[in-house]
């Protein structure tokens, strides 16, 4: 049965059906023409692998991310990050970087960063002398650090399907989203000198602390959710409702853009984009659960186990299956299928869960810009209105100066590891 779910879902996902359909349907058909397993089994499974406390944040951080877009959180993040970075060379570009980091750390979803910040620092890099190709690669590849800085979708997904702490891998999120963005600003500071760009006026020590003062309402958000994580006040599932309703109290009272309007729209969006990743982690579950009932997650331990003994060719191959996977697939859809199999050999080669979480959540943020399928490429398109071979050389420059980083944090765990064990 298993060869046979293995060719319908390569074969769905050839034929461009949605994710969720080719996981779903792949697998309810295998089981009814080539099992005995009951169909109502299944059914259950499907419904029963949304039932995670853990899976409770997902639509509460996608909710806040929203709100931070309309309610004037973003604008203030970016105001701080070009009196903080702009007077330097590459300096707008720095800023679409250093505001992408931050807003990462507030909305902890890639596509949500895109568009937050590339609707408004586009026309600003192409007023800067920034070529298309430069500049659409940069928004793409920015966006995609919000994969691995807390409070990151991604990692809650992982945490929900290995039982790996959430709280353990936002912490460990920190040390490796900083080594990523900071692989990115190396090369944007190259570009920048090669091509003599022009610098912003250095802001005063007045403009920094006034854009830091309007900004501070924003930045206190991944302070509250870690704070409250590790101070024992609240789960990370309950600091995903509360991120929900401190946005909305900021963007309603302290900045007054948000209004009832505004909140009605923004709820439905996020209602629809919720059902589209939980519909995919519902399909997901239901076709993990069909593998481990045939024990094939065993199976890939047992023969990683025999035939690889190494833990440093262990996560190279795992590094090179997962950026092979970006390519087409989704990173909630990926995680979902890989992490349930990799898990156990990882942790038979003593690799340690926490530092394993973040090394598949860098591959995929990589995966994010991959070409051809990666979805920031396509939220980039419609900022820009680009051409993927337009994209094509800024994508391939960023990805290879992010590889660096990706290298750095699989084979020197404690950029990962060193605030767990601190805070621990």
């Amino acid at each position: 049965m298993l060869i046979i779910l293995g060719i319908l879902i390569l074969l769905f996902l050839l034929t461009s059906v949605p994710i969720f359909i080719s996981l779903g349907l792949a697998t309810f058909l295998a089981v009814i023409f080539f099992s005995d397993i009951e169909t109502m089994i299944l059914i259950q499974r499907l419904f029963g692998g949304l039932d995670q406390f853990a899976l409770m944040a997902l639509p509460f951080f996608i909710l806040a991310a929203n709100i931070m877009d309309s309610g004037g959180l973003s604008k203030r993040i970016l105001d701080f990050s070009r009196a903080l970075v702009g007077h330097l060379s590459g300096g707008t570009a720095l800023t679409t970087q250093v505001a992408s980091m931050f807003f990462g750390a507030l909305s902890g979803s890639s596509p949500a960063t895109v568009i937050a910040i590339g609707k408004i620092m586009y026309p600003d890099l192409r007023r800067g002398g920034y070529s298309k190709t430069f500049s659409t690669g940069l928004l793409a590849s920015a966006g995609s650090v919000s994969l691995i800085i807390p409070p990151s979708i991604t990692l809650i997904i992982f945490g929900s399907v290995t039982g790996v702490s959430v709280g353990k891998l936002f912490i460990a999120g920190i040390g490796a989203g900083i080594v990523f963005g900071l692989s990115s600003i190396l090369y944007i500071y190259i570009y920048a000198k090669k091509h003599k760009l022009p610098k912003d006026t250095k802001a005063s020590w007045r403009d920094l602390v006034r854009s830091f003062g309007e900004a501070w309402w924003a930045l206190l958000i991944p302070v509250i959710i870690l704070g409250g994580i590790y101070s024992g006040i609240f789960s990370p599932t309950e600091a995903a409702g509360v991120s929900a309703v401190y946005a909305f109290i900021i963007g309603f009272f302290v900045y007054k853009e948000l209004t009832l309007g505004k909140v009605f729209k923004i709820s439905i969006e996020s209602a629809v984009t919720s059902a589209q990743v939980l519909v995919l982690v519902a399909a997901a579950q239901v076709l993990g659960w069909v593998l481990t009932r045939e024990r094939f997650p065993q199976m890939v331990a047992e023969f990683i186990s025999q035939n690889i003994t190494s833990a440093i060719l262990f996560l190279l191959i795992l590094n090179l299956i997962l950026l092979f996977m970006g390519m087409f697939m989704e990173g909630v859809a990926a995680i979902i299928v890989t992490a349930p199999l990799i898990y156990p050999a990882a942790m038979a080669l003593g690799i340690d869960p926490v530092h394993l979480g973040v090394v598949m959540i860098a591959n995929l943020a990589l995966g994010m810009y991959t070409p051809p399928f990666g979805i920031n490429i396509f939220v980039a398109q419609t900022i820009a209105k680009v051409s993927l071979s337009e994209m094509m050389p800024g994508l391939l420059r960023f990805l290879a100066f992010n590889l660096g980083a990706l290298l750095l944090i699989t084979y020197v765990p404690e950029i990962t590891l060193f605030l767990v064990n601190v805070f621990d």
